[in-house]
């Protein structure tokens, strides 16, 4: 149990993780990753050279998982960033079929997007805490120190369970996005390979999700 515990751990760790050159997937990336990559392109609405990365990250993994063909990932093409996520729920009235439940399907989907993106928004806003968190610099002592204990103890043993929804949620996801489980999975190294995923360790894919990084053209002005 405490094995499983450890993988599932690391599991939804890649799935709130950057994706970037300097955070590549360890493990085999599977339909979940493929939300967390569409996630990921959705917030770079400001940030096209990153967005043409994750881009590029997510026509790799949709050969690799054979769902290319999908009205899913046909809204991806067609679609800016910053608008992917909410155009998803409307996935049931473009597939063509099943019309009759498309609006509950369209219900559930919109739910479990919802949930997906808050778990993914606050996997994220702690990414931005490993320098220094919010209230660091208050100046009463044990004022700061509840707000440390709320934000790394008390969120983090809460969110650790929430986050766990991705899992069963991304699953159901695929059923109703997809039409069908999407059960395979594939390395990142046959993913490079096989799919042209842009490569971590490449100069050029280090640069293109690098260039415009708000920091990075801060300290270039």
């Amino acid at each position: 149990m405490a094995s499983y515990s450890r993988f599932e751990q690391a599991r939804i760790n890649q799935l709130l993780s950057s994706y970037s050159p300097q955070e590549p997937p360890r493990l085999s990336l599977d339909f979940g990753d493929y939300l967390s990559l569409i996630w990921r392109l959705d917030s770079c609405a400001d940030r096209p050279k990153r967005a043409n990365y994750y881009r590029a990250c997510l026509m790799a993994l949709a050969q690799a998982l054979e769902i290319q063909d999908t009205a899913l990932h046909k809204l991806i093409r067609s679609t800016p960033p910053g608008e992917i996520y909410t155009q998803i729920t409307n996935l049931p009235y473009r597939s063509g079929s099943r019309l009759l439940d498309a609006q509950d399907r369209k219900a559930a989907i919109a739910k479990l997007i919802q949930i997906r993106d808050s778990i993914c928004t606050l996997g994220a806003s702690q990414q931005n805490w490993r320098v220094s968190y919010p209230g660091a610099g208050i100046m009463d002592v044990d004022l700061r120190e509840r707000v440390f204990a709320v934000l790394f103890t008390a969120f983090q043993g809460q969110f650790s369970n929430f986050a766990r929804l991705l899992l069963v949620g991304d699953i159901v996801l695929a059923s109703l996005l997809v039409g069908y489980d999407v059960v395979s999975d594939i390395s990142l190294h046959d993913l490079v390979l096989r799919f042209s995923y842009p490569d971590p360790e490449s100069e050029r894919a280090q640069s293109e999700y690098e260039a415009d990084d708000p920091s990075k053209r801060i300290l270039q002005s």
